[in-house]
């Protein structure tokens, strides 16, 4: 990771002093007051100029690399230990206890000399989409910094703060975890004015064990919240439904139950979403988001919950959301050879796979005509209940009228099992149980898909999905013939 300092440079002194660290001179006493323009963890992005961070692992200690930092241009070096051997390099180093928490303490005291507010967003599913729209609602009046990418760990969120501009009115944090205690260091660093919960699901189950602790793990983003500050959940989620806290109120956005901000009325076409809004004093009239997909709803719901926190008018708002655009690999929508493609392939879990799902077959509906096709892949950190997940994704896929499913990935298998359990004939259901082989599912989808259908294609990040996609436009001229 990399990213350059937002005011444009610090100094080994101004860090030793944020972090309580030792500045410490390698191969001889030099200016203590050299700068750094930017921050990087990996030592083959480093150059002159470069704040090399030394993190500790369990497979890949950064210790290691730090004469290769050196050697490729960084004369400043964060850092636990001095290694024993440094290739008679000069340079100046800040040794602390910790890395990641001088980095966590350096953001936070950047971040402090801003004078802006902060909306920090975490949950199972949804988090980035509700962050984008979030952003392009605040953007429409703000100069707004938002985490880019997987920016949301324990190291990305700190630097994604590093990286903003003196001028920033508004940032808009995501915040990812996998334990206990990573979102709390998050949000102590932080310190957002409004915290977002979108969701508890099964993400991660495999290390957590239960939805509930999931859930304990994602509600420790009220630590950092300020005194006053707003705290948005999910109403319709049972556990954020039952959430107390005598230090803040929550203000509670959904569709199937009373909440402060309710959608109704939603009607889908194939490209866009139009609902109302029903706050305690009124009704707000045919909001529209360039997406579909109840998901979306909820992540538009957030975002005009934090556009009227942040005083801004219902046009603004509107202007907001019907500028949202997906990112990366999230529900793009588009037309390949005849076919309508739905890639979905950043990331997946129980969740996020029915979410898709009830996507897939409103755009089919839409369409009005050509299959339901799909080639649904393994979710990864879902622990003991791995196989129930896998197998209920393939009887959701069967219920919602799927025509025709090719998994990929040994886990998926289980869901090609599901949906023929489901009632999907065994010769409609086609399965590659191997990830390193997209060319085989793409063989098989260049055998069976047909002008008109419809194809979601989702897994989890670590199957790579979307290689079985440019397989399909590398022999682009093949499908459906």
């Amino acid at each position: 990771m990399k990213v350059n300092v937002g005011c444009n440079s610090l100094t080994m002194s101004e860090l030793a002093r944020i972090c309580g660290g030792i500045l410490t001179f390698v191969g001889g006493e030099f200016n203590k007051d050299i700068p750094f323009s930017y921050v990087c963890t990996d030592s083959r992005e480093t150059a002159d100029g470069a704040l090399f961070v030394a993190l500790g692992g369990e497979r890949v200690d950064g210790h290691d690399y730090i004469p290769a930092a050196i050697s490729s241009g960084s004369g400043c070096v964060l850092c636990e230990r001095i290694p024993e051997s440094s290739n008679n390099s000069k340079y100046v180093a800040v040794v602390v206890e910790d890395s990641l928490k001088a980095v966590g303490e350096l953001a936070k005291a950047y971040d402090r000399r801003l004078n802006h507010r902060k909306v920090a967003i975490t949950g199972s599913v949804g988090k980035t989409t509700t962050k984008e729209f979030v952003a392009q609602v605040l953007s429409e009046s703000f100069r707004v910094h938002k985490t880019e990418g997987n920016y949301n760990s324990n190291i990305g969120m700190p630097l994604s703060m590093l990286s903003m501009s003196n001028d920033t009115e508004v940032s808009v944090l995501e915040m990812g975890m996998s334990a206990f205690g990573e979102i709390e260091y998050l949000s102590r660093i932080a310190e957002p004015d409004i915290a977002i919960v979108t969701n508890i699901g099964s993400s991660h189950m495999g290390h957590l064990g239960s939805r509930e602790n999931i859930g304990k793990a994602k509600l420790e983003i009220v630590k950092g919240l300020k005194k006053g500050g707003t705290l948005l959940l999910n109403g319709d989620d049972d556990i954020l439904r039952a959430y107390k806290d005598p230090d803040f109120k929550a203000i509670y956005v959904g569709i199937d139950s009373e909440c402060d901000f309710r959608a109704v009325n939603i009607r889908e076409t194939i490209n866009k979403t139009t609902f109302d809004i029903v706050t305690a004093n009124r009704t707000v009239s045919n909001v529209v988001i360039p997406t579909i997909g109840k998901h979306n709803v909820y992540a538009a719901l957030f975002a005009y919950a934090v556009g009227v926190r942040m005083n801004l008018t219902d046009e603004v708002i509107f202007r907001g959301l019907s500028s949202f655009r997906p990112v990366g690999m999230r529900q793009n929508i588009y037309e390949l050879g005849g076919i309508t493609v739905i890639e979905d392939c950043y990331n997946a879990s129980p969740e996020s796979m029915r979410a898709a799902i009830n996507v897939l077959r409103s755009v089919s509906e839409n369409k009005g005509k050509g299959r339901m096709t799909a080639l649904l892949g393994d979710m990864y950190e879902l622990g003991a209940h791995s196989d129930k997940f896998h197998e209920q994704v393939g009887l959701d896929f069967a219920a919602a009228g799927g025509d025709m499913l090719f998994t990929f990935g040994s886990a998926a298998d289980l869901t090609a099992g599901g949906a023929i359990l489901g009632g999907l004939e065994t010769e409609r259901v086609l399965r590659n149980g191997n990830v390193k082989d997209p060319a085989l599912s793409g063989e098989m989808l260049l055998h069976s898909l047909k002008d008109g259908d419809t194809l979601l294609v989702k897994a989890s990040r670590g199957a790579a999905a979307e290689r079985v996609i440019n397989y399909l436009r590398e022999n682009i001229s093949r499908l459906c013939k």
